[in-house]
């Protein structure tokens, strides 16, 4: 995916939001902001992707405010508001009578928390709607593929499941435990470091995802979904080896769509 005009707000937002939460000095967020806008300014081009220039501006973002991990509270929020709702979850998906129906519900669960985003222009969420969102769900699909992802899934024997968020990971947890009750090797993979509210290590540990998953690796860098000539050799090996990926988020959209891994 390329840039189109309308990303250079949301870029920007996204900044904004970030220089807030990374340093409380106005001197600081000023510079550091008049700083994104030169980034932007040689970087956005029709032929940019969307997650490299996030990726760039991040970087920049955690390099000027010396703060590493500016989301780590939205993150600690998102996996507490998530657990506390993860048993309401489990029974939603245990009403399932068959294989098919469990998953179906499993993959709703998994979708709505990937509504768990934050500084998005023109998209607002509450944690208090989440059980709302799960009773829900099965309505407020736009396009609905799950009946096939579980025929994919049906005739496999691993995944690799791209992780997306924080918070989300716990309701991630759900479905891969349905994919390991139907015999599939689950391998989850994190960021390497810390990136906007992406799901890292830390993460995997709270949720418990360390517990369910038959592996848990890492992309092996901070990048907004995958830049090719940073991955690990741990990671590109199990790529290349992989039968069947689940990537969820944007920044994977963005990329995978983009560049061939080799």
């Amino acid at each position: 995916m390329k840039v189109e005009a309308e990303c250079a707000s949301c870029l920007l937002s996204r900044a904004k939001a970030e220089v807030y939460m990374g340093t409380t000095n106005p001197a600081l967020r000023f510079r550091t902001m008049k700083e994104i806008l030169k980034l932007l300014s040689r970087e956005f081009k029709p032929t940019s992707v969307p997650a490299d220039l996030g990726t760039k501006r991040d970087r920049l973002i955690k390099l000027l405010t010396g703060n590493n991990d500016p989301y780590l509270q939205v993150k600690d929020k998102s996996n507490n508001e998530a657990i506390k709702i993860l048993p309401y979850a489990k029974k939603y998906v245990e009403k399932g009578y068959t294989q098919q129906e469990r998953f179906k519900k499993a993959t709703l669960c998994a979708i709505v928390g990937n509504l768990m985003e934050f500084d998005i222009p023109g998209f607002t969420f509450s944690f208090k709607e989440l059980t709302k969102k799960i009773r829900e769900a099965n309505k407020d699909l736009v396009i609905d593929d799950i009946d096939s992802a579980y025929e994919l899934a049906k005739k496999a024997h691993g995944i690799l499941y791209l992780a997306d968020n924080a918070g989300e990971i716990v309701f991630d947890t759900i479905l891969v435990e349905q994919l390991k009750n139907m015999g599939l090797k689950v391998t989850y993979v994190v960021k390497g470091g810390p990136v906007l509210n992406d799901a890292t290590l830390n993460d995997v540990e709270i949720s418990g995802m360390d517990k369910i998953a038959d592996n848990i690796i890492t992309t092996g860098t901070d990048a907004v979904g995958l830049i090719t000539k940073e991955v690990s050799q741990e990671f590109l090996k199990t790529y290349m080896k992989a039968e069947l990926i689940f990537a969820k988020g944007m920044g994977y959209a963005e990329t995978l769509t983009e560049y061939t891994l080799t």
